[in-house]
């Protein structure tokens, strides 16, 4: 007796819940918590209040973006200015979104997408397409939420936390508080560690020559800026390998 059970459809995964957003953000969140914490730490250190400290996580939320954008306002730059630096920094996300949209085909809810898409931040967004592709986690927009609400309530709780201890009960323990205020170079310096490689060397080397100029000659935003740029015309010229490998199939 044959059954009339699509083989297909017993074989379909269950769609992903907002618990198991929650269970596949706890990586993010273990990360999340010390660099939110400096970053609340550092905030107040440069004269912002701590609801102001807190309110750079709960609306902007770009990481370490808002070590940089904390520490120009402090350091008397205009807000203008400020922002596009961050902007530019951040452009990246730009391209989050719709590489998410073409894997998901028609599955995006629109009014749960407003929520998890301000949450879209790179660890969010690798920890996303990992668990797709590499885990066939499979979509729901319930899981997403899951996933992007919790990274961003724990980095909104290491940043309250870190506001709190910025005045005074970390003065008894300066070796802690000393490597809190190099939080924000080894993050960026993990981030350059991980993307370099050999056929990234001109991208790195363009980057720094821009950095170094804008330094020089003009002020930090103006070297953040000439890096990006540099670093974006840099990536433009096609690597040797990939030359190679097109003359090759012309070839053949």
């Amino acid at each position: 007796m044959h059954s009339n059970t699509d083989p297909e459809m017993a074989s379909a995964p269950e769609e992903s819940t907002f618990v198991q957003g929650v269970f596949d953000s706890l990586p993010i969140v273990i990360g999340y918590l010390p660099v939110a914490f400096a970053f609340g730490l550092s905030a107040v250190k440069h004269g912002f209040t701590p609801l102001e400290s807190l309110l750079f996580s709960i609306l902007i939320y770009a990481g370490a973006s808002q070590f940089v954008i904390t520490a120009l306002l402090s350091a008397g730059m205009s807000l203008w200015v400020s922002a596009l630096t961050v902007m530019a920094m951040d452009v990246r996300h730009v391209l989050y979104g719709p590489s998410l949209r073409n894997r998901l085909g028609s599955r995006i809810q629109g009014s749960k997408t407003k929520v998890w898409a301000f949450g879209l931040t790179d660890e969010v967004f690798a920890a996303a397409t990992t668990k797709l592709i590499r885990n066939k986690r499979s979509w729901s927009a319930n899981w997403m939420c899951g996933l992007a609400l919790t990274s961003w309530i724990s980095w909104v709780f290491g940043t309250g936390v870190g506001t709190l201890f910025a005045d005074g009960p970390l003065e008894a323990y300066p070796a802690i508080e000393a490597s809190l205020s190099f939080m924000l170079p080894a993050l960026f310096l993990s981030f350059l560690l991980a993307a370099f490689r050999r056929q990234h060397s001109l991208v790195f080397i363009a980057s720094m020559v821009g950095a170094l100029g804008g330094l020089l000659f003009y002020s930090i935003p103006v070297a953040i800026l000439c890096g990006i740029g540099g670093g974006c015309l840099a990536s433009l010229k096609k690597p040797a390998h990939v030359h190679a490998v097109r003359n090759l199939n012309n070839e053949s």
